[in-house]
C-alpha cells in the first residue's frame, strides 16, 4: 500500500504556502501595533490635559496621578515626565523624581530641561554630586556656554569632589 500526497503539488507547495499566509499576516499586526500606540497617545494627551487642568485648580495630587497615567501610556512625552518629577519633588519624592527623569532621559536623552532637573535635585536634595555635575555638564552642552550660573555650579562641584 503505497502512501498518496494529499496536498496539490506536494509537500512543497504546502510549505511555500505556509511561509506565505505567515508573511501575509505580519503587516496586520503592525497595523494593529501602530494602531494601539497612536490611541495610547491619544489618551496621554488627555490625561496630559486632565492633568493639567487639575494643576491649575490646585489639585497637585490629581495633577501627579493623570500625568503618570500619561507617561504609563507615553514616556517618550519629556514636558510631561519634567512636570511630573517636579510635582515629585515639591512633594519631597526625590528619589521617585529622579528615577522618572532618568527613564524620562533613556526616552529624550537630547532634553535639557530633564538634565538641569536630574541634576538640581541630585545635588541639593540626594547629595549626590558626582550625578549632578555629570547632568549639569550635559545640560551645559545641550543649552550652550551662555549660563554662566550653571558653570559657576559646575566649578563649585568640581573643586569639592576634588
Amino acid at each position: 500500500m503505497m502512501l498518496r500526497n494529499h496536498y496539490p503539488g506536494g509537500v512543497l507547495s504546502l510549505c511555500v504556502l505556509l511561509v506565505l499566509v505567515g508573511c501575509s499576516t505580519a503587516p496586520l499586526q503592525s497595523v494593529s501595533t501602530e494602531q494601539g500606540e497612536a490611541h495610547a497617545r491619544q489618551q496621554a494627551k488627555q490625561l496630559v490635559r486632565e492633568g493639567r487642568l487639575a494643576f491649575d485648580e490646585g489639585r497637585k495630587h490629581s495633577a501627579m496621578d493623570s500625568w503618570q497615567a500619561a507617561v504609563n501610556l507615553d514616556p517618550e512625552d519629556a514636558a510631561t515626565v519634567n512636570n511630573l518629577a517636579l510635582l515629585y519633588s515639591e512633594d519631597k519624592r526625590f528619589k521617585d523624581a529622579i528615577s522618572l527623569l532618568e527613564t524620562g532621559l533613556a526616552y529624550s536623552p537630547d532634553t535639557a530641561e530633564l538634565h538641569f532637573n536630574l541634576a538640581v535635585i541630585s545635588e541639593l536634595y540626594l547629595l549626590d554630586l558626582e550625578t549632578a555635575l555629570i547632568h549639569y555638564r550635559h545640560y551645559r552642552e545641550l543649552n550652550g556656554d551662555g549660563d554662566t550660573r550653571v558653570a559657576g555650579w559646575i566649578a563649585d562641584l568640581e573643586r569639592r569632589i576634588d
